[in-house]
């Protein structure tokens, strides 16, 4: 099998591709993730997907290497991360009651080849009616201050939400795992397959 790398030190995403069970490197893309004018957040994280996984190609010039990068958008808006205290309660006022889609672009370049292969994933998070004592309880319990829209769904961000919407939820932590799957398989790597191989 080819070399697989992940072009990403987030600890999600790399817990995330461990499922699949198949021997990964990881390395850190230094790209600028500044947005274009007039870009759609589509547009944004399906080119900065594609930049992350060019961006470590140097090192590994014979792998298929993933890169994936997200957005939150409420009403137009591209969220960011809120940093502090504050900046996160006026987020988190503004979600209530309300819909937040993460887009999630995912790619797979075959380094060697200099081939792309790149999608977008959507995944709608919708809002409980959300009271100042609750966002502050959230808030004071996780501190998720690094994070895109001032939650962490895979943790105690579960209960600001009333559903979500969308294919995989591995998609809102940021890997989409069944699209992966079948990027890897138009690169020539079937994930069951190669679990046998790996067996003896």
């Amino acid at each position: 099998m080819k070399t697989l790398v992940l072009g990403s030190t987030s600890p999600f995403r790399k817990t995330i591709l461990e499922k699949l069970q198949l021997p990964f490197y990881c390395a850190k893309p230094n790209i600028d993730e500044t947005e274009k004018k007039d870009e759609s957040p589509q547009a944004l994280v399906e080119r900065l997907a594609i930049e992350k996984a060019k961006a470590v190609s140097s090192e590994y010039p014979n792998a298929l290497i993933i890169g994936s990068d997200q957005v939150a958008v409420c009403e137009e808006e591209i969220l960011g991360k809120p940093h502090n205290f504050d900046n996160a309660v006026v987020q988190l006022s503004k979600f209530s009651g309300k819909s937040i889609t993460f887009y999630t672009g995912l790619c797979v370049y075959d380094s060697e080849k200099d081939k792309t292969i790149a999608l977008v994933e959507p995944f709608t998070v919708h809002f409980n009616q959300l009271s100042q004592k609750d966002i502050a309880n959230y808030l004071n319990a996780e501190q998720p201050y690094n994070c895109a829209g001032s939650f962490k769904s895979e943790g105690l961000g579960i209960c600001l939400f009333s559903k979500l919407e969308g294919d995989d939820p591995n998609t809102l932590i940021g890997l989409p795992l069944i699209k992966l799957v079948e990027l890897l398989k138009q690169h020539g790597i079937d994930v069951l397959a190669e679990q046998g191989k790996l067996a003896f």
